[in-house]
């Protein structure tokens, strides 16, 4: 006995929409490393869409009777473990991102510090996070 053919399009739509992730999560990547926000923008959105895709069609899936027998005969094995190795590649790629995302704001973070502290030295404060601010002028308060 084999899955029924509408299960089987399910998991090729599903293993396709991964692939998709998967390039749309390679590109953030370099647009993150060269550092194009403007790209970033339209690269999250593209994003967001395709996981959304694939969140429909999990719902999708979820109700389907057909799929639910044949998963449950065991007759998706394979499919839904090549599924899981594309999922669990893409879930690594955009951990990553983020790794990349975490430094950059870091990065970000010591570069006004240091104009900060360049601007007016006298002028530092801390807030209650322990970061550094710029002062009462800052907020237009003159002393």
């Amino acid at each position: 006995m084999s899955a029924s053919p509408q299960s089987l399009a399910f998991l090729a739509k599903q293993y396709a929409q991964l692939q998709t992730l998967e390039k749309i999560i390679a590109d953030e990547k370099l647009i993150l490393q060269q550092h194009q926000p403007d790209q970033l923008i339209t690269i999250s959105e593209q994003k967001n869409q395709q996981l959304m895709a694939i969140q429909t069609l999990d719902q999708e899936i979820s109700i389907n009777q057909q799929f639910a027998q044949d998963k449950a005969a065991n007759l998706l094995n394979q499919e839904l473990a090549d599924i899981e190795t594309l999922l669990t590649k893409c879930q690594q790629q955009n951990q990553v991102n983020g790794q990349i995302i975490a430094q950059s704001q870091l990065a970000v973070e010591r570069m006004k510090t240091t104009l900060l502290e360049s601007h007016n030295k006298t002028a530092i404060t801390y807030d209650n996070k322990g970061k550094k601010s710029g002062g009462l002028s800052s907020i237009g308060i003159k002393a």
